[in-house]
Formats: C-alpha cells, sequence, structure tokens
C-alpha cells in the first residue's frame, strides 16, 4: 500500500484549542490576544466620549430642528442607555450562540451604525443610528469581558479585568482630544473614526481562539494560571445564580455613579470655582484619569480576594468627595479628584472580578451581560443624579459631598457585613 500523506490544515481555521488546553501566557499570540480585547473593550468608551467635543456644532447645525436642545444631547448619552437596557440580552445571546460570532458581527456593525452620521440628514436618525451603536456596543463589551473570564483564571483574569480599567480610563481622555481635534474641521468628522472597527474585526477572526467549557468548570478557580476548556462541563448544570449576582449587580449601579461623577462633573466644579481656561481643566481632568489608572495598576498587584478590600475602596472614593465638597481652590478640587479616582480604579475591577467568581462557563454570558447592564445604567443616571442633588442642595459640590456621604454610608454597611460574615465562619474556642 501507498504509505500515506499527511495533509496539511486549512490555512484559515479557526483556532481552537484541544480539549482542557492551558492558553500561554506568553508569546505573540497571547499578546494579540490581549491587546484585541482590550480594544475591542475600548470601542464602547469611544461611543461615550467621542462627540462630545461637537456637540455645540451640532446644536447649531440642527438649531432650526424642533426639540434639538435636548435630541442633540441625546446623541450622546443614548448608546450608554442603549448598552445598559440591551447588555442582558446580549449575555443571553453570548451563551447561546457563542462569544467569538457574535463579538465579530457586532463589531462590523459598530462600523455601520457608528458612521451612519456621515451620511445622515435628519437628527432623529441620527439618534436612532446611535441608538443602534449602544447595541453594538452591548454585545462587543459583553463579548470581551466574558472572554476575559474564559481564558484566564486566578491572579492572571484579575490583572486583565483591572487592565481593562485602565484601558477604558486612558482611552476616554484620549478620544476626547482626538474627538476635538477631529471635530475643528467639521461636526461630522469623528464619526469617521467609528471605522477602526473594520480593521479590529478580521483581527479578532484570526486571532482569538473560540472559548469552551472546561472540565469542572464550575469549581472555584484561584490557580494563577490561564485556563481554555472543552464543550463539555462534568459537573451537574446548576440554576443561573440570580441571587447571588443581585446584591454586586446594585453595588455596580451605584459604584458607576461614583465612578462617572469626577469625569462627567470636573469641568463644571472647576467653572464654579472660576476656573474657565481649558488649559488649566484639560490637564485636571488627565491627572484624575491618570489616578483611575493607578488604581487598577495597584489592584492588580494585591493578592487576594477584593472583597473584604470593598469597604476601605469605598471609603476611600468618601474621602475624594469630602475634600471636593469642601474645596474653595482649584488646587485642593484636584487632591479631591485624584483620592477618589484612586478609590474608583481599585472599585472598578473588585466589582467585576466578584460578579466573575459567581459564574459557571454556561452562565457567564448572561451574568456579564447583566453587569455591564448595572454599569452603563449607573453612567447614564449619574448626571441626572447630581442635576437632581444639586438642585436640591443649591450646589454641584454640596451634591457631590451628598454622593461622599452615600459612599460612606455603603462603606460602612459593607464593613459591618464583612465582619458579620468573618463572625459566622470563625471556628469556636476550645
Amino acid at each position: 500500500m501507498p504509505a500515506s500523506v499527511p495533509v496539511p490544515p486549512p490555512a484559515h481555521v479557526e483556532p481552537v484549542p484541544p480539549p482542557g488546553a492551558i492558553l500561554p501566557t506568553s508569546g505573540a499570540a497571547h499578546r494579540l490576544r490581549v491587546t484585541l480585547l482590550m480594544a475591542g473593550s475600548c470601542l464602547p468608551i469611544l461611543g461615550a466620549v467621542l462627540i462630545a467635543p461637537v456637540l455645540p456644532k451640532m446644536q447649531d447645525h440642527f438649531a432650526d430642528v424642533p426639540g434639538a436642545t435636548a435630541l442633540v444631547p441625546m446623541a450622546l448619552t443614548v448608546p450608554a442607555l442603549a448598552l445598559g437596557l440591551l447588555a442582558p440580552f446580549a449575555g443571553v445571546i453570548v451563551d447561546r450562540l457563542g462569544r467569538k460570532r457574535l463579538l465579530i458581527v457586532a463589531t462590523v456593525l459598530y462600523a455601520v451604525f457608528g458612521t451612519a452620521p456621515l451620511w445622515l440628514e435628519s437628527l432623529g436618525a441620527i439618534v436612532a443610528s446611535r441608538a443602534l451603536v449602544g447595541i453594538a456596543e452591548a454585545a462587543i463589551m459583553t463579548c470581551c469581558t466574558t472572554m476575559i473570564g474564559d481564558y484566564y483564571s486566578g491572579r492572571v483574569r484579575d490583572r486583565y479585568l483591572a487592565l481593562q480599567t485602565m484601558c477604558a480610563s486612558a482611552s476616554a481622555t484620549a478620544f476626547f482630544v482626538i474627538g476635538g481635534a477631529a471635530g475643528s474641521a467639521g461636526w461630522r468628522t469623528p464619526f469617521w473614526i467609528y471605522a477602526v472597527s473594520l480593521l479590529i474585526a478580521p483581527l479578532m477572526a484570526i486571532g482569538l481562539p473560540k472559548p469552551t467549557a472546561a472540565p469542572g468548570a464550575a469549581a472555584a478557580e484561584d490557580g494563577d494560571g490561564a485556563g481554555e476548556s472543552t464543550d463539555t462541563a462534568v459537573t451537574p448544570k446548576r440554576p443561573f445564580p440570580f441571587r447571588q449576582l443581585a446584591g454586586i449587580c446594585g453595588l455596580t449601579v451605584f459604584g458607576a455613579l461614583v465612578f462617572y461623577t469626577v469625569p462627567v462633573e470636573m469641568s463644571y466644579l472647576l467653572d464654579d470655582l472660576g476656573v474657565t481656561a481649558t488649559s488649566v481643566i484639560g490637564p485636571a481632568t488627565a491627572i484624575a484619569s491618570a489616578a483611575t489608572v493607578v488604581g487598577a495598576i495597584t489592584f492588580a498587584k494585591l493578592r487576594g480576594t477584593p472583597g473584604p478590600r470593598l469597604p476601605l475602596v469605598f471609603a476611600l472614593c468618601a474621602a475624594g468627595f469630602a475634600v471636593m465638597w469642601l474645596a474653595n481652590s482649584a488646587p485642593l478640587l484636584i487632591v479631591g479628584a485624584v483620592l477618589n479616582c484612586l478609590g474608583t480604579g481599585l472599585l472598578l475591577p473588585s466589582l467585576l472580578t466578584i460578579a466573575m467568581s459567581k459564574l459557571d462557563f454556561a452562565d457567564r454570558g448572561r451574568g456579564t451581560g447583566l453587569w455591564t447592564a448595572s454599569f452603563f445604567i449607573g453612567q447614564f443616571i449619574c448626571p441626572l443624579v447630581l442635576i437632581a442633588a444639586k438642585s436640591a442642595l443649591g450646589t454641584l459640590a454640596a451634591a457631590v459631598g451628598l454622593l461622599g456621604l452615600a459612599s460612606a454610608f455603603v462603606a460602612a454597611g459593607l464593613f459591618l457585613t464583612t465582619r458579620r460574615r468573618t463572625a459566622v465562619v470563625a471556628p469556636l474556642p476550645q
């Protein structure tokens, strides 16, 4: 019989690791995988801030359109609302249809919907296209965060969730600057930048392995490594952990409100102190964003579970708000913002890590979708809550102080809960 000739694999087969394979955490493939997940995680941030600098020009262009004073700001905020409302449904689709397929489709649609205002003349149609951007963002953010949970475990996962926060914070500042520079050529120009996702989608198709479930995936993950799993889990199927997630999702809504207060309100607080020069406001906001990155880096270096640290994290955020409330000068306001943002840099990956620890592979998409929805709903209501508090208290600084007081109460409640749980599980004296 003639000797069999080995047949090379097709050139474009989707990379699927063998059952139980462990994804390496070094090398070119690993760096590409992490870069793509971080780039995908930044796309919803781009959608949230890119067009902020051109809103006045949009307002002028549509000045004769009835309701323009409300519709133009909605062009900025409606993606976050759509993302918050639809992320849970994206999570269901993630678990049923697969992470990678949905991520690639959503990344392509992000470019289609994101660039639509380049061609649309109706303000209503532009706002509708922005809502569709939010739907694509819901799928992208849910998929990227879920796949971080699929690919990695233990402290490695924690580091990449912290890196996700760092990239989001840094990219928000960068996209604001890019949007402002592009907006100098016209209010439509920044929308071209959404087309960058057409470059990312093919790389995702090539460079991201297809996640699959691991044997024993429901077991607690305490290791330092990265895990990729097989299609069948040996552990029995369990009901979706709604009760376990309810508390962390509720805390995430409040945490998102805390997280976005400084980025959203810093310029207004400076204006109330008589600081109106963009040469001061821009660097002040950038310093606060850098503090968020430092907080996320600190989280990545800390050992142990983040739950017991949450009271201290909220207390740090509360202290920052208190300083901002009492500040009578720009330098003191910046000090308070830095303290607060150090806390929020620790807060976001802590909340996400706790949520991830409660999820198996089979329900990780739905769980991540619920967490993502909670976070972006908090982002959407942040300015509304502060406007209402300012109306009741008279000044924005007082509203920030009230939020600091609420953060302190949350910190105290979490501290007492942690102590009570520790007392319950402590061994009885012999």
